[in-house]
C-alpha cells in the first residue's frame, strides 16, 4: 500500500539507498531528512510502499516541486527505488502514478527526473510508463567540507 513516509521508515530507506540507489547513508541523516521533508508538503512529496504481509517499505519516491524563471511548474523526482526482491511486482509504477495523480490534481504541468546513463533498466522502466529522453547532459557538482 502507498502511504506518506514517516521517520520510522528510516531503516528500510536507508537500505533502499544503499542497496538499490548506491547512497551508502548513515541512519541519522536519513531520520533527520524524512523529518525536515516531510513537514514541508508543498514543497516535497514522499510516498512508500509498505508490503501488507511483512509492513516493510520496499519501495518510495520523492519528488520536488520545480520552479523555475523559464518554465512552467513541473515536479522534479529526486528518487525513485524499489527493493530489487520487489522490482517487477508493479511497485515503481504504483508509485510514480501516485505522482502523476499528485501533479494532475494540483496543476503541475510536467514530471521531469534524471537517471545515471549506466542504469539502463531504470531508462526502460520510465519510456514503458511514458516518459521520454529529451536531453542528455553531465552534472557538475562542487562540495563544501
Amino acid at each position: 500500500m502507498i502511504r506518506e513516509i514517516n521517520v520510522l521508515d528510516a531503516k528500510d530507506i536507508q537500505e533502499i539507498c544503499k542497496d538499490e540507489l548506491g547512497y551508502d547513508v548513515d541512519i541519522n541523516t536519513v531520520k533527520t531528512q524524512i523529518e525536515k521533508l516531510s513537514i514541508d508538503y508543498k514543497h516535497h512529496i514522499i510516498a512508500v510502499y509498505e508490503d501488507k504481509k511483512t509492513s516493510k517499505v520496499v519501495g518510495f519516491v520523492h519528488a520536488e516541486m520545480y520552479e523555475s524563471l523559464y518554465s512552467d511548474i513541473g515536479l522534479n523526482i529526486l528518487g525513485l527505488a524499489v527493493n530489487s526482491n520487489f522490482q517487477g511486482k508493479g511497485i515503481g509504477k504504483k508509485l510514480m502514478v501516485f505522482v502523476e495523480e499528485y501533479a494532475l490534481n494540483n496543476n503541475v504541468n510536467f514530471i521531469r527526473l534524471n537517471s545515471g546513463s549506466h542504469r539502463l533498466k531504470a531508462h526502460k522502466f520510465y519510456e514503458n510508463i511514458g516518459y521520454t529522453c529529451n536531453k542528455t547532459q553531465k552534472r557538475f557538482i562542487k562540495i563544501f567540507q
